[in-house]
């Protein structure tokens, strides 16, 4: 699939996020392809998911467009999302349409530079590139170094930006209106509602991942209004 067909295949769609870390519920690619079934029975225009395991398992279950990242803790580096070359070599190898990884400005392992990166992924593959940022600096910054998407997963989770409003959508808007490129709207987006906002200031597609497929947090939310409203009538 090329730039244009994928581009075209999620504009004005959902792309749902399968992913779960090891600890949780759900941590295994067996489960993650049958949420990936699940999204597609659903509606979902593409799959974004997190290591080889679960990418090659999810490709094979749904034949969806597959965003695939690998997140990879290395000492004292805060960039985790598709830190190294080698994580985007294992991705090329399984066969993604697009490489998901952090386009901020952070150091990465190695001292290896985001442009780097892009050049070694054009000159390997023909995987498009999403970047990852936080702030409207970094996605003028991604651009500026190739990216093919930009996506706002980032905001609230660099340590510069914790303080940010969920979803956030001075962000996005900000972007839109600065960036020819397509931006994709991420993070914290737990609502239909909240969805279709993201389109209306200009998404050209939608990331839902922890209020689709994180059954463990999306009963927390539950669970903690009930008990804000068992507090409220005990007062009574």
């Amino acid at each position: 699939m090329n730039k244009q067909e994928f581009l075209q295949e999620i504009k004005g769609q959902l792309i749902v996020s399968c992913q779960a870390l090891p600890g949780e519920p759900l941590h295994g690619a067996e489960f993650m392809s049958k949420m990936a079934i699940a999204a597609k029975m659903g509606g979902a225009a593409a799959i974004r998911a997190n290591s080889i395991a679960d990418i090659k398992a999810i490709k094979q279950a749904t034949q969806l467009p597959m965003i695939g990242l690998i997140k990879q803790n290395y000492p004292n580096c805060p960039v985790y999302i598709t830190p190294t070359l080698k994580e985007v070599q294992a991705l090329i190898h399984a066969g993604v349409d697009v490489i998901a990884l952090d386009a901020t400005k952070q150091q990465r392992p190695n001292h290896v530079t985001l442009k780097e990166i892009i050049e070694y992924i054009r000159k390997h593959s023909h995987c498009l590139i999403m970047g990852d940022i936080s702030t409207c600096e970094e996605g003028i910054y991604a651009s500026e170094c190739g990216v093919d998407l930009i996506s706002t997963t980032l905001s609230s989770y660099t340590e510069y930006t914790k303080d940010r409003s969920i979803p956030d959508f001075p962000l996005l808007e900000s972007l839109v209106g600065v960036v020819e490129i397509p931006i994709i709207a991420e993070g914290n987006i737990k609502t239909p509602g909240e969805a279709v906002k993201a389109l209306e200031l200009g998404a050209h597609a939608v990331v839902v991942g922890s209020a689709i497929t994180r059954p463990q947090l999306i009963t927390k939310d539950f669970a903690d209004a009930l008990k804000v409203s068992n507090k409220s009538l005990d007062k009574k």
